[in-house]
């Protein structure tokens, strides 16, 4: 299994960023999955998932409705938007799929991750 996380990068306060998540070596319809994002010095924190149909999302409270997941089963992709962001939006931002038969949505056991991509958000 292979979870290529791209899309981050340098960007100003304010603006927006679209991460996407390319999987490989897995039915990617039998997985739920999630956005997480590790800061300089913090804990790994969850962001947001998304159910394997895309129907459903579960986020943290810190979200807010800047942070946006959805998926295209067909492009074994998953995406997360992310608007007005802010300087403590610096992050290495990570995928990780669960299989939907493990858990009940939205718990997720993650069984696979992927390296993660780097944002990092200037003031």
């Amino acid at each position: 299994v292979q979870l290529q996380a791209s899309g981050g990068g340098l960007v100003q306060a304010g603006g927006s960023l679209r991460l996407s998540c390319a999987a490989s070596g897995l039915t990617f319809s039998d997985f739920n999955m999630g956005w997480f994002r590790q800061a300089p010095g913090k804990e790994r924190e969850f962001i947001v998932s998304i159910n394997w149909s895309g129907r459903r999302t579960s986020d943290a409270d810190f979200v807010k409705g800047r942070f946006s997941i959805s998926r295209d089963n067909g492009k074994n992709t998953a995406y997360l938007e992310i608007n007005g962001l802010k300087p403590e939006d610096t992050a290495v931002y990570y995928c990780a799929f669960g299989n939907r038969r493990a858990r009940l949505f939205p718990q997720i056991k993650y069984d696979y991750w992927g390296r993660g991509t780097q944002v990092t958000v200037s003031s």
